[in-house]
């Protein structure tokens, strides 16, 4: 079979198997599950993916990857974009990817899922970690261009800006009522020298 064949009949397992997920839950969908939505026998699906487990990392990869891309691209731009700016164009990448049948609805159970079980937590955590990456180098660039001040933490400004978007999925997701001009506008109020300045 070509090589366009195989990446296809991949393409149709991890879209059925995230159909599954959605629907029913990472947890509650079963292999016979995945082989019934995607159309294929045992067989055929475990040519693919030896396991479930490779099934919910294929698709977080997927979700994940483009993501990082998006950011990556935010953080080089040129020129350099305000931290405002930056979180209401990721947010908006993040409605886009969390809609109906969107694949990021599946992040809040990989994260559920990487609490207990070890194979699952590393992969997660190796995304969680490469996504973090991508906020410190945002940050250097902020500082070497004299928005932020040489001796900032950036370690820690990159944690706690990175923090805010799984937050925004989790109120998105539950109580739908948080849009990315919301998330700029809140961004903008807090970063307001007079809120971070002790009255004498």
């Amino acid at each position: 079979m070509s090589e366009e064949h195989l990446e296809r009949r991949r393409r149709q397992i991890l879209d059925a198997a995230r159909a599954c997920f959605v629907r029913k839950g990472i947890h509650e969908t079963s292999m016979q599950d995945i082989f019934a939505e995607a159309g294929l026998s045992a067989g055929a699906v475990y040519r693919y993916f030896k396991s479930k487990n490779e099934i919910i990392e294929a698709n977080v990869a997927t979700v994940v990857g483009e993501l990082h891309a998006f950011f990556e691209e935010l953080g080089r731009s040129e020129p350099l974009l305000p931290v405002d700016q930056v979180m209401e164009r990721l947010a908006a990448k993040v409605v886009a990817l969390s809609g109906e049948d969107g694949p990021l609805r599946l992040a809040p159970q990989a994260w559920a899922l990487a609490l207990h079980d070890p194979e699952i937590a590393g992969y997660v955590a190796e995304n969680v970690a490469g996504l973090r990456a991508t906020w410190t180098a945002y940050i250097r660039r902020l500082v070497e261009a004299g928005l932020l001040p040489a001796d900032i933490d950036t370690e820690a400004a990159a944690k706690t800006l990175f923090s805010l978007m799984p937050g925004f999925l989790v109120q998105r997701l539950v109580l739908k009522d948080f849009t990315p001009e919301e998330l700029g506008r809140g961004v903008r109020a807090l970063s307001r020298d007079s809120m971070l300045t002790l009255l004498a």
